[in-house]
């Protein structure tokens, strides 16, 4: 209801209600900051309340496991960090969507001889490295190249995979004949891998990609002269597509090995792996995995690109790959997608109100804070922010499972840039609103539930679905920590296909509908809202 200057109103309106009172000079504080104070002390009990239940203790009691091998022996499990995108080591086989290839059969086959069960997850490399420093899993199958840096970082198993360094290019392009020519060439590389160092080290500028399959397309399309990457990689990537478009321009030099990754504090569980592995290997189940991937033992010796060309299933059509992953896709939608966008939302807007009644407040301290709150959220990437709280807390104890991160992180997003909304919505009401509303008696939270925020929300809305519709496009993000969302599903499906174009469009589509849908809802609020708009 909308007050007015003569103090009259619609009916009942012109009563003082029992908890109302209007503030004068003789009193110390105006019920505005007591409102503010009460609602800041609500926020802070609810997130002492939420922490214990959201953060896995940093502690433990006195009959805890001391070791990683004791809690993965205790519990039967041991957690495997893997790509899922790098075929043939591991990828989702496009006939089942199941995890499977040569580092995810060696692993298990390891795991087996330890008496435990694999339980994997999945991250894009560049992030894998982190999510093993904070616990998110034992160890890392994923085609780890040993070096001595590494060496110095991580606990490493004894190598079961050797193969040599190549450099792909475009087949017309003859410039590069050796690592020497790198020098001043542009190459895609997996940030964090051995070959991107190696590409470094010749002089080369490294452009950084999820996976090599990325790197690949960008050397078709002219973007980047050419990607460093193991030969097994790229002949099992010209055995699956046929592509005469790329070749191996010349090789690095050097022959890799590759081993599993721990945290170098778990001596115990790389000696356990280790001696499981010696099984694996002198039972023959190591030769036979890779000769099942790679038509010969590529666990010892000098591995080759030129293997004899095995007789390959007949490729999937893009029509029915798309059809195949549709439904996975809207189902990551409905379960990851829009509910994150939601939760996030809702607690973003909570916040928000209480940030932008902060910067409203005439006491100095109260207004600097909240001030300083929006100007951190706004100056700093939303992928920094997912950054710090997902690998960055568990540094002082604090260590969320990635959808609660996500929603952390999208939630003090959304309520930085929606504070600021909030508070120009809250200023574009006229003064005289708030006079007409104290002549008649309203104290300040009625003021403000019954006169103002109707009023603001109108002029609120467009910016504020801006916001939302936004975020639903920023929860794309939440895969680099571990967040399996509608892109990530896109991503696991293009990955051993290479039809990125058709399945990243199908993702497009998805994100467009739900964004439809959205401005659509927008309009009908906008509608409703008119009536609280003073003529």
């Amino acid at each position: 209801m909308v007050a007015t200057a003569d103090g009259t109103g619609g009916a009942g309106e012109g009563r003082v209600g029992s908890g109302s009172r209007v503030w004068h000079p003789g009193m110390r504080v105006c019920p505005q900051e007591v409102t503010i104070r009460r609602v800041v002390g609500v926020l802070v009990a609810l997130v002492l309340c939420f922490l214990p239940a959201a953060c896995s203790s940093s502690g433990g009691s006195g009959s805890a496991p001391e070791t990683t091998l004791d809690k993965v022996k205790a519990a039967g499990v041991l957690r495997i960090g893997t790509e899922g995108t790098y075929s043939p080591f591991t990828y989702h086989d496009p006939t089942n969507n199941q995890l499977t290839g040569y580092d995810v059969e060696v692993i298990n086959a390891v795991a087996a001889k330890m008496g435990v069960r694999t339980e994997f997850v999945e991250a894009p490399f560049d992030s894998i490295f982190a999510s093993l420093q904070s616990d998110r899993f034992d160890l890392v199958a994923n085609q780890v190249t040993k070096n001595a840096q590494r060496e110095a970082t991580y606990a490493l198993s004894e190598p079961y995979t050797v193969s040599d360094g190549v450099i792909v290019t475009r087949t017309d392009d003859d410039s590069i004949t050796s690592l020497a020519d790198l020098k001043g060439k542009t190459t895609a590389q997996s940030s964090t891998s051995n070959w991107a160092q190696v590409a470094k080290d010749a002089g080369a500028k490294v452009e950084a990609v999820e996976g090599f399959t990325q790197a690949v397309t960008l050397v078709k399309q002219k973007r980047v002269d050419a990607t460093v990457n193991d030969n097994l990689a790229v002949a099992e990537y010209s055995k699956t597509t046929g592509d005469t478009t790329v070749k191996i321009a010349a090789k690095t030099g050097d022959t890799s090995e590759q081993v599993f990754a721990m945290r170098q504090a778990d001596t115990s569980l790389r000696d356990a792996v280790n001696v499981a592995l010696g099984q694996v290997r002198s039972d023959g189940q190591l030769t036979q995995i890779s000769e099942k991937y790679f038509g010969q033992d590529v666990s010892q010796g000098e591995a080759s690109p030129e293997q004899p060309a095995e007789a390959a299933a007949a490729p999937q059509s893009t029509w029915d790959l798309v059809k195949d992953t549709a439904g996975p896709m809207a189902v990551a939608a409905l379960n990851r997608t829009i509910p994150l966008t939601a939760i996030s939302f809702i607690v973003g807007l909570a916040i928000a109100l209480v940030v932008a009644l902060m910067r409203l407040s005439k006491v100095g301290v109260v207004s600097q804070v909240a001030r300083f709150y929006v100007s951190v959220i706004r100056g700093t990437p939303l992928l920094v922010q997912l950054f710090l709280i997902f690998y960055g807390l568990p540094a002082i104890g604090l260590t969320f499972n990635p959808f609660t991160a996500a929603v952390i992180a999208f939630s003090l997003n959304v309520g930085g840039y929606a504070a600021e909304i909030i508070r120009a919505a809250i200023l574009s009401v006229p003064r005289g609103q708030w006079e007409a509303a104290e002549t008649i008696g309203m104290g300040y939270a009625t003021t403000l539930r019954r006169i103002v925020l109707p009023q603001a929300a109108r002029t609120a809305v467009p910016p504020l679905s801006n916001t939302l519709i936004s975020l639903v496009k920023d929860t794309s993000l939440a895969s680099v920590i571990l967040v399996t969302e509608l892109l990530r599903v896109a991503q696991v499906a293009a990955a051993p296909t290479f039809k990125f174009f058709a399945l990243y469009g199908v993702a497009a589509a998805y994100y467009w509908v739900i964004c439809l849908v959205l401005s659509f809802v927008q309009g009908r609020l906008e509608h409703r809202l008119e009536r609280y708009v003073a003529r």
